[in-house]
């Protein structure tokens, strides 16, 4: 046990170090730690220990590198700094970057950090964007502070330094025909091309190909080019004042175009606002445009509050601030002859005939095209209008006012007139029943037989005029609208109408009248009426007198009414039911001296004659009244129905005794007919039967010797055909047979002469094959082969050095020339051999 002990101790004593490995031994009397690197057989002591190792040395492959914490100071000769205590000094907080070397340990107080890493390639158009962290010199004598930034432009390897950081990996940006990048400063800085930037500035870069910003720069973004053509041009917006792309200076706020004719295409500065696209006025020969506020070319400058005038054929941009008058293109006024314009001078204009002052009317006559001046304003395009006999229209002379009609006329307004629109009430345009223009003079057709007043507001006085006819108003001119009552009984203002019926026509009313002994009835009359015109015109009374009473329909009612209330006021229920046409003709037309009632009456104040009074219905207005004149209609009505009842009856009875009779005899007469007619029917039966009897017997005999007659020619003709065929089918077998055998014949002696044949030709080509071997071997060749074989064998049995031999299998003589050829044809292998 104490043997075993002792090699156990003397193992983790003594400490066997591989090459490029190391180990940290801590030396407890003098408490430091300190570096043993192999390859070397380390005894530890007892007051020392191992406090890290054996560890394998660091190696860092080339282009590639690690970073230590804490690492140990050297002097200028690389040599290894140690205090006053052998211990290692060390920049303690510090770090330090190795690149490739021959490996290395770590001294105690050393450590790495995070693990060997790959040197950084920067590409082509890359750049790695660097950042101080702490002041520093480089390699090239330049001094950077912390904070300062800058950047490693690829393709090159980054070296990586402990002062500095890498802050990202900026790419170029590759900038395509037609676009251009827009950069904006940090700080400020010297562009690529030299120029200063200020912080805040913004850029454009151009050229096309791969960028690469700098380190104080930022892309924004992407600007992409508008392309232009010859019908689009580029609206823009200077932002501030500054020199555009092509040499010219702009203010801040200024408007202009870039065309076609600037560049086939554009990218917009940072400080221009494309404000849109402005696309060409195109003017044909025909068209023309009035330009607001346009452009001077001289000054570079709009006129503000004039006028320009283009006509065509021209195209061009509307320069930013100039608009088209109304928005719009006009064409070319062509007038015929039937055309004019109507114009008006805005300015003093000479047309080379006149002076126009501001204000100034006149019109311009077809046929011409005209294009009217700034100076001028167009207010119109007149037409002649042609007016049928019938039609009108109503014109207004804008210096005196005056308005008139034209009518039935071609008409051209002049310049100081226009069309006037007259205004109707609107209960008249209701019964005009049409649509109308308010400048067309107003018509209205007056049926046959009515008359229709006018009056003239104007010269105040009043027309009539008789239909049928169209009549026409004047200016001043107005409807005289009647208001008739309508209805049973009559109410006022019924029907409203511009045409008076002039009859014979009829109107129906209800009237209530009480009889003496007060029975109360509703009568419905009915009267004809008619204007008496001839009489009128007979004595020249003014027709106007036909209109002097409103409302003639409720007035002759109402004078009607009252004549017939009085009259039936003075009759009895019964003598009014009984002569009622009488009294009310009475009271309304009163009587001749003769007693012969009168046959119309006539209201003198409009001339309205009444010539007829129909009593259409008498009922009584009393419930009472009414059922007693109900109870004796229909007592009466019972009496009459119950007579005719029993008259209908009788008669009745009398029709049906003669029908009766005439029904009787009939029948008896049918019965003899019908007897007659079954004897009839009889007999014929009977002869009828015989004749299907007997002729049923005769057909059936002839069918039976029919038919034995067919079965007998049927086996007949069967024989003949068996026959037929029998004959038939061994012909065509013997035949066959005769047509087998020739043809087995000819077949046999084709193949004999093919065989032949062939034999012939065979033994021919041996022969000639023989015949032919012979002659190119030669007859001393032949004799030279018989000759070898013998040979052969002796000097092979010779050559074998055997002086007797004997080689058999039992089964064949022996012969020693066989035995040769086996020997030389390896029949030496052959199977239970004997060797004697």
């Amino acid at each position: 046990k104490n043997h075993k002990t002792y090699y156990s101790t003397m193992s983790t004593h003594v400490i066997r170090i591989k090459p490029n490995s190391y180990i940290h031994v801590a030396d407890n009397n003098k408490n430091i730690t300190y570096l043993i690197i192999g390859p070397k057989t380390f005894t530890r002591l007892s007051h020392e220990e191992v406090v890290l190792g054996p560890e394998k040395m660091i190696m860092i492959p080339p282009r590639n590198y690690c970073v230590i914490a804490n690492p140990i100071l050297r002097d200028e000769d690389g040599n290894i700094l140690m205090d006053e205590y052998d211990n290692y000094q060390l920049k303690h907080g510090d770090e330090e970057i190795r690149f490739h070397q021959q490996p290395f340990p770590l001294y105690p107080g050393e450590s790495l950090v995070g693990k060997i890493e790959p040197l950084q390639v920067v590409a082509a158009n890359a750049a790695l964007k660097l950042r101080s962290i702490r002041d520093f010199e480089d390699d090239n004598g330049v001094t950077h502070v912390a904070g300062d930034e800058w950047l490693l432009p690829g393709p090159t390897t980054y070296f990586p330094r402990i002062e500095v950081q890498v802050v990202e990996v900026i790419k170029s940006r590759v900038i395509k025909q037609n676009t251009a990048l827009k950069l904006r400063a940090k700080r400020k800085l010297l562009d690529k091309n030299g120029e200063e930037r200020r912080a805040g500035e913004e850029w454009l870069i151009r050229e096309p190909g791969a960028y690469l910003r700098g380190v104080d720069e930022d892309i924004l973004e992407v600007v992409h080019s508008i392309l232009l053509t010859d019908k689009i041009a580029l609206h823009l917006k200077a932002k501030e004042t500054f020199e555009d792309i092509f040499g010219n200076k702009r203010k801040a706020g200024e408007h202009w175009l870039v065309t076609l004719n600037d560049a086939e295409s554009h990218i917009p500065d940072v400080y221009e606002e494309v404000v849109g696209e402005v696309e060409i006025t195109t003017l044909t020969n025909r068209q023309y445009c009035y330009i607001l506020n346009p452009y001077d070319e001289e000054t570079g400058k709009l006129q503000f509050g004039k006028k320009e005038l283009r006509k065509g054929e021209k195209n061009f941009f509307l320069k930013p601030g100039e608009e088209l008058e109304n928005g719009c293109i006009q064409n070319i006024d062509v007038l015929d002859e039937e055309e004019a314009l109507l114009l008006r001078a805005i300015q003093l204009y000479d047309d080379g005939v006149e002076i126009h002052k501001p204000g100034d009317r006149w019109m311009i006559h077809g046929p011409c095209d005209y294009v009217p001046p700034i100076e001028v304003e167009k207010i119109e395009r007149r037409r002649i209008m042609p007016l049928d006999e019938n039609e009108g229209i109503y014109v207004r002379n804008i210096k005196t006012g005056e308005v008139r009609a034209v009518i039935g006329e071609s008409y051209l307004l002049k310049a100081h007139e226009e069309l006037w629109e007259k205004e109707l009430p609107q209960d008249v345009e209701d019964l005009l029943g049409v649509k109308r223009q308010p400048t067309q003079v107003v018509t209205y057709r007056a049926p046959h037989n009515s008359a229709v007043q006018i009056y003239d507001y104007k010269a105040k006085e009043s027309r009539v005029v008789f239909g049928p006819e169209l009549v026409m108003l004047n200016p001043d001119e107005q409807f005289t609208i009647l208001s008739l009552s309508a209805g049973k009984p009559k109410t006022q203002n019924g029907i409203t109408s511009l045409g008076l019926l002039l009859g014979p026509d009829f109107m129906t009313d209800i009237v209530e009248v009480e009889t003496s002994d007060h029975a109360r009835l509703s009568l419905t009359l009915a009267y004809n009426w008619f204007f008496d015109v001839e009489f009128v015109e007979e004595n020249e009374i003014d027709p106007g007198v036909f209109f002097s009473v409103p409302d003639f329909v409720g007035d002759a009612c109402k004078a009607i009414a009252s004549r017939v209330r009085g009259a039936v006021a003075g009759t009895t229920f019964e003598l009014f039911h009984k002569t009622s046409a009488d009294i009310i003709k009475k009271a309304v037309f009163g009587q001749e001296e003769n007693g012969e009632f009168r046959n119309r009456l006539k209201f003198k104040a409009n001339h309205l004659v009444i010539t007829n009074i129909d009593i259409q219905s008498v009922e009584p207005v009393d419930q009472r009244t009414s059922d007693s004149l109900q109870k004796s209609v229909q007592l009466a009505i019972e009496i009459t129905t119950k007579s005719q009842e029993a008259s209908a009856r009788h008669e009745a009875q009398r029709k049906d005794q003669v029908a009766r009779g005439e029904l009787e005899r009939q029948k008896i007469h049918d019965e003899a007919e019908a007897e007659k007619s079954r004897r009839e029917l009889l007999e014929l039966q009977a002869h009828s039967a015989a004749i299907e009897v007997t002729g049923q017997a005769t057909a059936e005999a002839k069918a039976r010797a029919q038919a034995a007659l067919i079965q007998g020619e049927a086996a007949v003709k069967q024989s003949e055909l068996k026959a037929a065929a029998l004959k038939i089918k061994f012909e065509s077998e013997l035949e066959y047979l005769i047509t087998t055998n020739k043809a087995q014949l000819v077949h046999q002696n084709k193949l004999n002469e093919l065989e032949i044949t062939k034999a012939r030709e065979m033994a021919q080509i041996e022969a000639s094959k023989f015949k032919e071997t012979v002659e190119a071997i030669g007859p001393d060749v032949i004799a030279e082969i018989a000759r070898a074989g013998p040979e052969m064998q002796a000097k092979l049995l010779g050559s074998l050095g055997l002086q007797g031999m004997l080689i058999t299998d039992g089964n064949s003589p022996i012969n020693l020339f066989n035995t040769a050829n086996g020997l030389i044809g390896g029949g030496m292998g052959a199977n239970n051999n004997n060797v004697e």
